[in-house]
């Protein structure tokens, strides 16, 4: 299964192999000259560890951020924000999935007039760290006593899903952790599910960036938005774009913050001076936490790898939101999408130093 596709800079691949199969796969590296490295030797130890963390957690519909939570413990979470916070929060659902779940977000409004800021978590079902930093970012938006936040919270109006692919993030929950894509089947293959972050109509299966087979980890789908989710979430973004300023997507790993283009490398976005500089002060900002964890930001093709039909490049061509991210947070590989729940209270801080960085910089040169 692969993990991380081939990285075009750095010349890498991550991929998890059956036991049964590393000797094989050690005598194919050999004829073909590759090098690898172990970076986890179990990956089924790494599991059990979350699933104990969860088992000491309490259940009292609080998330503490020491642990990953399922679907209906976030939800249970969200609603008890709603009810709490009636002034300045509002819960929306842009639709339902495949398997007939709704699709949540809250919207934090501390005044009208505010530009917006929409956040959309977990399109691909195993990235646990992404809904777990969107809650927490959540609650500091209404919680945070930090100037800088405070000026966040009120002065911005906040879009965030905190699980998009609910139906896949259940899927990981209950019977296979390491699974990415949507839940519908397809019709001319016995595998199940599309890339949800393939299947958006900008640039669809274009130059290589997403795969026509539908067993793959990337496959684009037989049609643009052919994803009940997918749809939603395009429908919904489009019917508020007028109050969207920046749109943000988290996903995992890497540490990377990807901007446009993703679907070639020798075409860039008429601001990307501006999107680079945005992306430093990110990077920067980051840095300067004791942790001294590094981003690498840049597009998407150029940095990192070509993809095509991304949320990120849908909005910004299609919608002209014309800041637009894809963070890949935590780590580069030593634990990849099994993230230890010790980690997750120091990636959420890294988000928010490099969020308050980044709206601070839009601001600068005019975005917001």
């Amino acid at each position: 299964m692969i993990w991380k596709e081939y990285d075009a800079v750095t010349k890498e691949v991550d991929i998890m192999v059956n036991p049964k199969e590393i000797s094989n796969f050690e005598d194919l590296l050999k004829v073909y000259g590759f090098q690898a490295e172990i970076f986890i030797d179990n990956v089924q130890e790494l599991i059990d560890e979350e699933d104990k963390a969860a088992e000491l957690s309490p259940d009292n519909g609080e998330l503490t951020w020491t642990r990953y939570y399922e679907l209906e413990d976030i939800e249970k979470w969200l609603d008890g924000i709603l009810d709490k916070y009636p002034q300045v929060t509002e819960g929306f659902a842009i639709g339902k999935s495949y398997e007939g779940r709704t699709i949540r977000g809250i919207k934090i409004s501390y005044k009208t007039g505010n530009p917006g800021i929409f956040i959309e978590s977990n399109i691909h079902a195993r990235e646990w760290i992404t809904s777990a930093t969107a809650t927490w970012f959540i609650d500091q938006l209404l919680t945070s006593t930090d100037p800088e936040v405070r000026n966040l919270a009120e002065n911005y109006d906040w879009y965030i899903i905190p699980v998009f692919n609910v139906d896949g993030f259940e899927y990981t929950h209950r019977t296979d952790r390491m699974w990415r894509k949507t839940r519908q089947p397809v019709s001319t293959s016995n595998c199940i599910g599309t890339d949800p972050n393939r299947n958006f109509a900008f640039q669809w299966m274009v130059n290589g960036g997403a795969s026509s087979n539908p067993c793959s980890e990337t496959y684009g789908g037989p049609e643009p938005w052919s994803e009940p989710e997918v749809k939603a979430l395009a429908d919904y973004v489009t019917s508020i774009k007028d109050k969207i300023n920046i749109y943000l997507a988290f996903h995992s790993y890497g540490q990377w913050l990807l901007s446009p283009y993703g679907h070639t490398t020798t075409e860039f976005p008429e601001n990307y001076d501006d999107i680079l500089d945005i992306g430093e002060a990110f990077k920067n900002a980051i840095l300067e936490l004791p942790y001294k964890t590094e981003y690498v930001h840049g597009s998407t093709a150029t940095v990192l790898y070509v993809a095509s039909g991304s949320s990120v490049d849908w909005v910004f061509n299609d919608l002209d939101v014309k800041i637009g991210y894809t963070i890949e947070f935590r780590d580069k590989g030593r634990y990849g999408f099994i993230l230890p729940p010790v980690q997750i209270l120091p990636n959420c801080q890294e988000l928010m130093a490099g969020m308050k960085a980044l709206v601070s910089k839009s601001k600068a040169l005019g975005y917001v």
